[in-house]
Order: C-alpha cells, then structure tokens, then sequence
C-alpha cells in the first residue's frame, strides 16, 4: 500500500505507534505485551505529534516535499486517532479514515467489568491472529476518563475545518459501516465512500504476502490518492 501511494508520487510515512507490542526486530507481532498494556489513546496522539513534528523539521527530507500538504491515514483505532490529532494540530490539512470508529469509549479497551479491571489491575483479551493474551492495564481507563473530552471523535469530527474521506467495507464486521455513516452525518461535508464487499481489512490479511493488492484495497488506495490530489 506504502509503495502504491510512493509510486503516485507521495512522500509516504507509515509507523508503529511505540506501545504497540512490536520491537524493532518484530514489528508485527507482539514480543512485548508489557509496554502493550502500558499503551494508551493520549501515547498514541504524542507518538503521531513526534512523527509530524519529525516530517517538518528532518532537513533530510525538506527538499522531498511539502509541508504545506501534509495529511493524516488511518486504520480502524487509528482512524479516530488520525481525526483527533487532524482537528487539533494547524499542520494537517487532509484526512482519511479508513474503516474508522467513531467512538473511543465503546471499544473493548474501554468497556466490560470496570469495577473488576480496577481491582484487578488488568484485563486480557484473546487475540485472534496468534492467539496470546493481550494485557489492558487499568491505567488505559483511566488515561481516558482524564481526557475523554480531546478523546471524543464526534468532537473532533463535527468541529474539522479541513477536507476527510471516509472509507469504509459494505462487510465489515469488525467496525460496522454505521459508524462510517455516523462520522459522516457529524460532518456533512465529508466525502464518504462504500467499499462493496470489502471486510475490516478491505480483504487483505496481516502479513500480506501478496504480491498485488485485494482489488478493494486497490479502490482504497485509488479513491485516497484522488481525493489527496484534489
């Protein structure tokens, strides 16, 4: 996805975000549940103002690009992230939520058996894919309470004065496409576009081995570049 946007002519930056679970020598998987469960919405809206604040002042890379045009991507989670920070930080000037939530407070992290998580410190929730089980320390409830107001996307959505593209799979059923609609009726202005067919992942898989795109995430990656060069 990365080279298709690089190969359109984009300078293109994609991270982790540092309490993800990954290391450097294993991005993908999660050998460090300990700083996983230490992650939390505001550690992931600093490590994204670093990466900005590193787009705008590496001189490395000045020549490669402009400033002026810097936009936000965003997957799932990090679509409301991507939102928050865009409706907060001058620099941003275009964003893209792709398959995006519209509320922090009802994702798993932040829902269940409060009393109990609180008593006990942590929660743990199956992941899917290899099968641990992830920590959710309760200092992740509590980060958000402290700042459940800067962490509300419908917030952020109705209050953007910039250009945002919604993206989102007519399948999903991670993150249904009501909350698309949703987003999209808190900022009528928004283009917001249906993706047939197209699961969470828009029919990819994590890893992707592949050596060409799903043809949904092809139409993700040809409706974004579009509206990025309007």
């Amino acid at each position: 996805m990365a080279k298709a946007f690089a190969d359109a002519g984009f300078f293109f930056v994609k991270f982790n975000f540092s309490h993800n679970g990954g290391t450097v020598n294993q991005p993908i998987d999660f050998p460090d549940l300990e700083a996983f469960g230490n992650n939390n919405y505001t550690k992931e809206l600093d490590d994204l103002k670093t990466v900005i604040d590193w787009v705008f002042t590496n001189p490395e890379i000045q020549e490669e690009l402009n400033v002026e045009e810097l936009s936000l991507m965003g997957h799932s989670r990090g679509g409301g992230i991507v939102t928050i920070k865009a409706e907060e930080d001058t620099r941003v000037s275009k964003v893209i939520s792709l398959a995006g939530v519209c509320d922090l407070a009802k994702r798993t992290a932040t829902s269940g058996n409060l009393d109990q998580w609180k008593k006990d410190g942590v929660k743990y929730v199956l992941n899917g894919r290899t099968k641990q089980n992830m920590p959710h320390f309760y200092q992740f409830y509590e980060d958000f309470l402290e700042n459940e107001t800067r962490l509300t996307i419908k917030r952020a959505v109705s209050n953007l004065q910039i250009p945002y593209l919604i993206l989102h799979g007519t399948q999903d059923s991670s993150v249904l496409i009501d909350e698309a609609i949703q987003l999209h009726s808190w900022n009528p202005k928004s283009q917001f576009n249906r993706i047939e067919k197209a699961n969470h992942v828009f029919n990819t898989s994590h890893p992707w081995h592949e050596p060409a795109l799903s043809t949904q995430l092809a139409e993700v990656v040809k409706l974004s570049i579009a509206f990025l060069k309007k």
